[in-house]
Formats: C-alpha cells, structure tokens, sequence
C-alpha cells in the first residue's frame, strides 16, 4: 500500500523497498474470500520472516492509563496492514519503515514459550493478568505457521495464570480448546477488535484482516463457550467510521460480547504521515476535515502522548463519540459486569531457567 523506507525514526516513508536475503511467503489469503463484497482486488504483498532470539519475552510497563503491567508479544510487524496501527514506529528501530516494511518484513520468536517458562519458573515471580496483542496481532496471519502465541497460551493453562488477548483475527477460535477450560477458571478475557461494518472500509483500513463478519462470528463462538468477550471499536476515526458506532456496538452485543470499548485515533510518530497520505489516496473530498478534526481532538496535534488524554481524547468531537458510544452500550445492556481474572490460582512449571536451555 505504502511503499518502503527504511533507516530509522524520521526517514522518508517513501523510499525504494529493500528485501532481506530470505526465502519469500505469500501472505496468508484468507482475506481474499471477502473480495466478492467489495470493489476491486489488491495483490497480496509477499513477505520474509527473520528469527528473533531475544533474551527475555516478559514487557513491563508502569503506565498509570493502561490496566496491565506486562504483556508478551510473539511477533514484530504486522500481515493485516492497518493504516492506522500505532505500533509502526517500532520497525523504525530496526532501519525498516513503518509503511510496507511493518507489513512484510516480520520477525518471529520461536523462543518465546521456552523464555515464558523460565520467567514463570523465577523465583518470587508474582502473578498478574498478562497481555497479548497489546503491540502487533498474536493471531496475525504467520501464527498458522509458527504457533508461538498457541505455545506461550499452553504454558498459560499448565501454570494457571491470568491472560488476556486483544486481536481483531477470528483465528483465536482456533484456540478455544485451551481458552475455554480457562474461562471456567476465571483466568482469560478475550477483545476482539471491530472498527466498521462497512466492507469498501474495511478493505482499504485493514486491508489483509478478516472481516467484520469474520469477527463477529469469533465473538459469538468466544461467548458460546463462555470465554468472557469483549469488543474494541478501536480506532474510531472521525468522518470515516464515527457514523457506524450505533451500528458496531449493536452488532457486538447481538453476536454476544459483554462488553465493550473505544479509543479515539491516535497517530504517534511516522503513522501520521502514513495516515495522511492514506486519507489523499481513498478519501480526498475529506482528508482536510477529517485531520482538522483529530487535531481537536489532540489539543492541535496530530498526535497526544500525555498520560490519560492519549487514551480519551479532548474538547467537544471527543465528548460527543463518547457520549454516543456509552449511549449505545447502555441501550444494548453492555459494560454491566466487571471481569476480574484469578491470580491466586497461578502455580510455577516445574524445573528451573537453566533447565530449558
């Protein structure tokens, strides 16, 4: 979509593309069973995978507006190509582009399940809820073929410890033979992200992710084996997808979600400039209002990385998506009931760190 730029942060985002000298993999094509719904097709773009071997797979974070402290992410970059995705600036640490680099130029870490162990077996370690997609999708389209999300949940259930995922890939059904038996224990919430309905959108948006229809379809079969689920209507993007919030939270409650969220868009860094080039090519009768009002939003920025405001957005667009978005959750009965995951439960694995290398 955009092409590649590579060498680091505040590079052009359109330079000529660069390829690592790896074998090439077609991008998984499940997304092209919704061609019939739109106009038009786009080539799947081709992908390499590099093998990271990082040295710890636990994330810590101290942020007061974000309600986990650790989360764990498998894969760097991500297949679905979500304009929007506020994750692409880290590619930018590796001199690859935030544009088509973060599509294409993935790196996996098979070595994540074994670490997880290991810094479960750690002694003193205190259980708290841990966080899966909170950078790039634990069930992006590469997870078929290097199972390390499936790998790190196994190690999850064994040790009974408190999970939570956040995908917008109803290939998390998938796993709903581990997911389930943990639900009963009170140790894993689901968030299945659902952004517009709108199939001309959602092509153009998330261009390589499953459908809305898709995604529904996972919440229903989440909340059918009694896997608590919510749904994320993240981003909501003014003058493009703020009309469909009635809509989006209607469906979510009918396919069985209990509960439901939002965030206003956020553009850090280089996505801005992505953002904006994206609005010129599929919405240039709006591109203009359409930035002036997530300046609004972000106090006149493109972008707001306070504490809090990032999260809520400010002034009266801000005040207005979420009086409409807690109206439709209170006509449709959702964000009654609180989830709290078990942590008590948790048991180390046995053996120790220098057993598993």
């Amino acid at each position: 979509m955009f092409s590649s730029a590579p060498k680091g942060r505040g590079a052009p985002v359109n330079d000529a593309p660069q390829r690592f000298n790896l074998p090439d993999r077609e991008a998984d094509g499940d997304w092209l069973d919704e061609r019939d719904e739109i106009d038009g097709e786009q080539a799947p773009p081709r992908t390499t995978v590099t093998i990271e071997r990082p040295k710890t797979i636990i994330a810590r974070n101290n942020s007061p507006d974000i309600p986990f402290d650790r989360s764990i992410n498998a894969y760097r970059g991500c297949e679905h190509g979500c304009i929007y995705c506020f994750a692409r600036p880290t590619h930018a640490y590796h001199d690859l582009s935030p544009g088509l680099d973060f599509e294409t130029r993935l790196f996996a870490k098979p070595d994540a399940p074994a670490l997880l162990r290991a810094e479960l077996s750690k002694r003193g370690y205190v259980a708290k809820p841990l966080a899966m997609g909170t950078n790039t999708d634990p069930y992006q389209p590469i997870e078929r073929e290097y199972r390390i999300t499936r790998q790190c949940i196994e190690i999850l259930a064994e040790t009974r410890h408190p999970l939570t995922i956040t995908t917008k890939s109803d290939k998390v059904v998938r796993d709903l033979d581990l997911l389930a038996p943990m639900a009963k224990q009170g140790l894993v919430a689901v968030a299945i992200s659902v952004t517009s309905l709108d199939p001309k959108v959602h092509r153009t948006l998330e261009p390589r992710a499953p459908s809305s229809r898709k995604r529904l379809a996972a919440i229903r079969a989440l909340s059918e084996a009694s896997v608590p689920v919510f749904a994320s209507m993240s981003p909501v993007i003014p003058a493009i997808t703020d009309h469909e919030i009635e809509h989006l939270v209607e469906a979510a409650a009918e396919a069985g979600a209990m509960s439901a969220f939002f965030l206003p868009v956020r553009l850090p860094h280089e996505v801005a400039p992505l953002f904006r080039a994206w609005l010129e090519e599929h919405y240039p009768d709006r591109a203009g209002k359409v930035m002036s009002i997530i300046r609004s939003i972000r106090e006149g920025h493109d972008n707001d990385p306070r504490f809090f405001t990032r999260m809520r957005g400010h002034g009266p667009w801000a005040e207005l998506i979420r009086t409409r978005f807690e109206k439709a959750c209170r006509k449709h009965s959702l964000n009654r009931e609180r989830i709290d995951l078990r942590t008590d439960l948790f048991r180390p694995p046995p053996g120790r760190q220098g057993e598993l290398f």
